[in-house]
């Protein structure tokens, strides 16, 4: 029940045009292209008349057969269902059995690459790798009197997330400027943080 699709056997029919498809290859490579635009609303019009063409079907067909592509992918990648078992439990029992063991093997056989494709795709924050920081004296003068302010300096190394999957990440060097009084601020902040934090992983470890 775990791995049962939240829909009913219509959404899946599309796929029955698979079948129609000259070879094992073709239905790999529909596969693929359907994990590529995946996220898209609409596929490439030229993509969509080749397969038409291909297929000998209309493309209005065509663009339903890779919605339901892009459904069977999405419901594998976002429920961590990698096994050509489980994947075969996912569909309805009145699903074709020669194509779903066929769409089954296909996709255990690519999830793993699919996943880790996803995880190196998903944008990430700049990470902090290192800090220091030190206390400087500004003169700050007024039309009373000049004084001696004290500021504190912090430089964080910040590493940027990298374009390429191939390009190291770059570090980029931050300094901050504090005054007693915006550095208090900022404690106080994160302070509150950590008291949250530490809230939330003891709830977690109490599950």
């Amino acid at each position: 029940a775990g791995n049962s699709f939240a829909m009913d056997s219509d959404d899946l029919a599309p796929l029955n045009l698979l079948l129609k498809a000259k070879s094992k290859e073709t239905v790999f490579e529909l596969f693929q292209v359907a994990f590529q635009h995946r996220s898209e609303s609409t596929f490439p019009s030229a993509l969509i008349s080749s397969v038409a063409q291909d297929l000998d079907v209309e493309k209005v067909h065509v663009a339903e057969l890779f919605k339901a592509l892009a459904l069977v992918i999405n419901h594998c990648l976002y429920n961590s269902v990698a096994e050509a078992r489980a994947i075969f439990a996912s569909f309805p029992d009145s699903f074709h059995k020669n194509l779903r063991e066929l769409i089954s093997k296909l996709l255990a056989e690519n999830m793993a690459g699919w996943m880790d494709s996803v995880s190196k795709s998903q944008v990430s924050l700049p990470q902090l790798r290192d800090f220091d920081w030190r206390v400087d004296i500004k003169s700050s003068a007024n039309s009373m009197a000049r004084m001696s302010v004290p500021t504190c300096i912090v430089q964080m190394k910040v590493e940027q997330q990298a374009k390429q999957i191939d390009q190291v990440p770059s570090i980029e060097n931050i300094n901050i400027e504090f005054t007693k009084e915006t550095l208090e601020t900022m404690l106080d902040g994160l302070g509150k943080i950590r008291d949250q934090l530490s809230s939330v992983a003891g709830r977690q470890s109490q599950s």
